[in-house]
């Protein structure tokens, strides 16, 4: 097969500010410099003219237009604007009362500035030639769900909703007019913005074409910053469905003499919870984690184990404030339901005027903080209590992010220690292979 064109949507606005740096052809014309369009009478308005979409083709291959205000980081800790700028093609759409900016672009180029935007472009070449695999199959995979939902009305609701529960996941279902989004609910993809250094090109077109395979479908590779020690299973966050490749796996090598406990069970998830057994992804190295972490990222500098404090009165308002319920005064927080890294998908909250169960585990996160917690893989101890109800609580909890897949900083550490890209791919991907399909 050739190499496909990718279409990524990147911000969305009643009035975009853009610049053309270099000559591009829209509607007839070869225009250049500062441009304003906004949303009105259900169209684009652009140089004085109303149109239904509007699409700025590059005259020459390094041509590149700025985006300013695009929101990176969006409900996360380090949500901020910036200005970023994109080679290939930008497409203008209305949707919803706004106008999407949609940058198209191929395959391999997407993958350059997703690889240096994800993490820094002085990682370990192996560890990138790894990153490039992933990064390319779960993007197949997710052109593929696409086309099958454009194709067919599932009838699909990514909820569960009852007296007793709420159990609720966030995928990628929502895309329709591009296949995937720019910030860290698809991959972060942050154009030409960051410099990519010839190691990640390098890693990019040593890997060119392969894919993750299980059987003869494409991987929906996974990954997330920090697994805590175990890798989480597809189910524990998302649809209920079982993928071969995506098994629970001890994040650490045969030195370590590591073994996989059974962390659906609540005494050992506690025990493992309070300890830091060693792990790939345990580490303080700044050396390594500044390879793997943009400037954003390392605001954050604890994620194999981390602690949340909140006073009785702050949890209570806050779970009121994001569940738009009142559950009173909170008495306790109860796992339900864990995966295998110990992850909880199902969480009972216990209060003075109300109880509920709710899941799964980005739920449960965006409830519990004012933009996520670390993870859901946590154990909670209550302070003294004072007419049956507790003063405080403090969650203790372990990784950074969903846990599925691939382990960033566990795969940053193996590179590190010379480990080759398909051994990083299969520690993580255990019954996946990898292909070349162009």
């Amino acid at each position: 097969m050739k190499e496909p064109e990718i279409s990524v949507g990147i911000v969305s606005a009643q009035e975009l500010h853009f610049t053309l740096n270099g000559f591009f052809s829209a509607k007839g014309k070869d225009v250049c410099g500062k441009q304003t369009v906004s949303f009105d009478e259900g169209g684009i308005r652009w140089d004085d003219m109303l149109y239904k979409e509007l699409t700025f083709v590059p005259l020459k291959e390094k041509n590149s237009f700025s985006l300013h205000g695009v929101t990176i980081g969006i409900h996360f800790h380090w949500e901020r604007q910036e200005t970023q700028c994109f080679t290939g093609t930008l497409k203008l759409v209305v949707d919803e009362g706004k106008i999407t900016a949609i940058n198209l672009l191929p395959v391999e180029d997407y993958l350059v500035s997703v690889i240096s935007s994800e993490m820094s472009a002085t990682s370990s070449l192996e560890f990138l030639k790894a990153h490039a695999v992933i990064s390319r199959s779960w993007l197949f995979a997710q052109m593929e769900k696409r086309k099958h939902l454009e194709n067919k009305d599932t009838g699909f609701f990514s909820f569960i909703k009852t007296e007793k529960e709420y159990i609720r996941w966030y995928d990628r279902e929502d895309h329709t007019l591009f296949d995937v989004c720019a910030d860290d609910h698809c991959q972060r993809y942050q154009g030409i913005t960051k410099a990519s250094s010839p190691t990640v090109r390098e890693a990019v077109k040593a890997t060119r074409g392969q894919l993750l395979m299980y059987q003869d479908k494409v991987c929906d590779a996974r990954f997330s910053k920090c697994c805590g020690g175990v890798t989480e299973e597809f189910g524990c966050c998302w649809e209920d469905k079982d993928y071969p490749y995506l098994k629970a796996v001890r994040d650490a090598g045969k030195e370590e003499g590591a073994h996989l406990p059974d962390l659906t069970r609540e005494e050992e998830a506690e025990q493992w919870i309070r300890q830091e057994p060693a792990s790939f992804c345990n580490t303080d190295n700044r050396q390594v984690l500044s390879q793997i972490l943009n400037h954003f990222d390392q605001e954050t500098t604890q994620f194999y184990r981390w602690k949340v404090r909140y006073t009785q009165e702050e949890l209570s308002e806050l779970i009121c404030r994001k569940t738009s319920d009142n559950y009173g005064q909170i008495i306790d927080l109860i796992p339900v339901e864990r995966g295998k890294s110990g992850r909880i998908s199902k969480l009972k909250i216990v209060g003075s005027k109300k109880t509920l169960i709710i899941g799964k585990e980005l739920e449960i996160r965006r409830i519990l903080s004012e933009t996520h917690l670390f993870s859901s893989a946590f154990i909670v101890d209550k302070g003294e209590t004072k007419e049956g109800v507790p003063q405080w609580f403090v969650l203790t909890g372990a990784g950074w992010g969903h846990g599925v897949g691939l382990c960033q900083i566990g795969a940053a550490v193996m590179g590190n220690k010379g480990y080759t890209y398909d051994e990083i791919l299969t520690h993580y991907y255990s019954n996946a292979e990898i292909r070349q399909l162009y």
